[in-house]
């Protein structure tokens, strides 16, 4: 059972102020979620995602407000003896967007939810330094169709000689589709593209501004079916050109495309693929 107490927009009053900070109202919005359960016994154990389309319509919402996939503070601990052991850091707190447990925001004395699985409730956790950041180590970056090393370079807020330099390039021209690259760790944004929201998402009375951005990725891939527009209302005009996008992706993978179907509906493999900036 899946139930809404107030607006995703407007902060909750379950988190208690750090000091003199409202800590309720840090960040651009600050979605709380409470789960009726046991921290000793994570309600994330047996639990599947694909069962409970409640949960899927939540993460979908989440990720309409640009939160990312990403647990900047490492995963929740598992214990109040733990989580009294683990500074809870005002920096990333203040810093750094995506999903936080209780036992991680600043000024609280609440220590839950437990050791839950952070690939259920998604997200890629910082590793543990002791202050709640990441490590420094570099990450891996897959060289995609039409990218530049200026381009990947601006997107990890790095520059195009440490790029060179780190992977061993011999000049800036030396890309190619699928090349791995290592990129600074600690330098990577959140999310530089929208995650996939959700099939669910695209309906008949979506307004989002995703919507106008991924019709503005479909304009450039020359898979426009719009008379006017794109604009943030989900239309058929949307759902024939994202479907031009779906058979031109699907041509250009003519080992036999296994992905979404062609149906003008948005699935995981073609939209990460569309590639559509995050606002």
């Amino acid at each position: 059972m899946l139930g809404q107490f107030g607006p995703l927009t407007q902060s909750a009053r379950a988190l208690q102020n750090d000091g003199s900070r409202r800590t309720n109202r840090e960040g651009k919005v600050c979605i709380q979620v409470e789960v009726l359960g046991k921290a000793a016994s994570p309600w994330t154990n047996g639990f599947d995602p694909e069962q409970k389309p409640n949960f899927r319509k939540l993460l979908t919402a989440i990720r309409a407000h640009g939160i990312p996939d990403v647990w900047p503070a490492g995963k929740p601990k598992a214990t109040a003896a733990e989580v009294a052991k683990t500074p809870r850091n005002r920096t990333t707190w203040q810093s750094k967007g995506g999903h936080f447990s209780h036992g991680q925001a600043p000024g609280q004395t609440h220590w839950d939810p437990g050791a839950i699985n952070t690939d259920i409730v998604p997200g890629k956790a910082a590793s543990d330094t002791g202050d709640g950041g990441s490590s420094s180590g570099p990450d891996t970056y897959t060289v995609k169709k039409g990218d530049t090393l200026s381009a990947i370079a601006k997107a990890y807020g790095t520059t195009v000689a440490k790029l060179v330099s780190l992977n061993g390039l011999k000049d800036a021209d030396e890309l190619s589709v699928g090349q791995k690259l290592k990129v600074p760790a600690q330098a990577k944004p959140a999310a530089q593209y929208e995650p996939f929201p959700g099939a669910a998402f695209f309906h008949g009375g979506r307004h989002s501004p995703i919507i106008t951005a991924m019709g503005r990725r479909l304009v450039a891939e020359g898979c426009s079916a719009y008379v006017g527009g794109p604009g943030p209302d989900w239309t058929n005009s949307d759902k024939a050109s994202y479907r031009k996008w779906q058979v031109k992706y699907s041509k250009e993978h003519n080992k036999g495309w296994t992905g979404d179907a062609l149906d003008g509906i948005p699935g995981k493999e073609s939209w990460d693929a569309l590639r559509v900036p995050k606002g």
